[in-house]
């Protein structure tokens, strides 16, 4: 299990991660709908996931979810570098009543974020919509991996962003179970 502890003035966060686990969470970051998010993730991803962050909600809930993605991107760095074998590629689509997700990952060591999805709520509880790009955005930058996000359709904003933290769980998942031994690029090395 892959452990990190990241403060700055604006947010203190204890974590660990565990690739190949069994979905197993804890996750405490003052924001409700964030945790059940991240929930979602793990559980779909098959990762044994604990959170403790605090941040300065009293300010807004951008810091802390931005910095979680920054920690939990540096984790899955880590952790994808000491796999032995893995895959590359991931793709899932993701259903979650009316809405639809599409996912596709490369674990290719290059960030690169497209991220698709509108919403027409501005909170959803007491999390901004707008800080779900926010999360992936840094969790891609620190992870290093090609991520492709886009709700296909969707009503509602709960289904549409519960649909993309599923899908984003269960297409890493589907790329790291792949057990391809030696390189996974014709360079030789990603």
């Amino acid at each position: 299990m892959k452990k990190m502890h990241r403060e700055t003035a604006e947010t203190a966060i204890e974590m660990q991660l565990e690739l190949l686990g069994q979905g197993k969470t804890e996750i405490s970051t003052g924001i409700g709908f964030f945790d059940h998010m991240l929930t979602l993730f793990a559980f779909h991803g098959g990762f044994d996931l604990l959170i403790n962050a605090q941040g300065d909600l009293t300010v807004d809930d951008h810091h802390t979810v931005e910095d979680v993605g920054i920690v939990l991107g540096r984790l899955f760095n880590q952790a994808l570098s000491e796999l032995k074998e893995r895959g590359r590629y991931g793709v899932s689509y993701i259903p979650m009543d009316e809405a639809l997700a599409r996912t596709v990952v490369d674990l290719s060591n290059r960030s690169t974020l497209v991220f698709k999805a509108t919403f027409n709520r501005e909170k959803l509880g007491s999390m901004d919509t707008q800080n779900i790009k926010e999360f992936f955005t840094a969790f891609v930058r620190e992870s290093r991996i090609n991520l492709h996000i886009e709700v296909l359709y969707g009503e509602n904003d709960h289904h549409k962003a519960e649909s993309i933290f599923k899908s984003v769980g269960q297409s890493l998942n589907n790329a790291i179970s792949q057990h391809y031994k030696g390189s996974l690029s014709t360079k030789g090395l990603l």
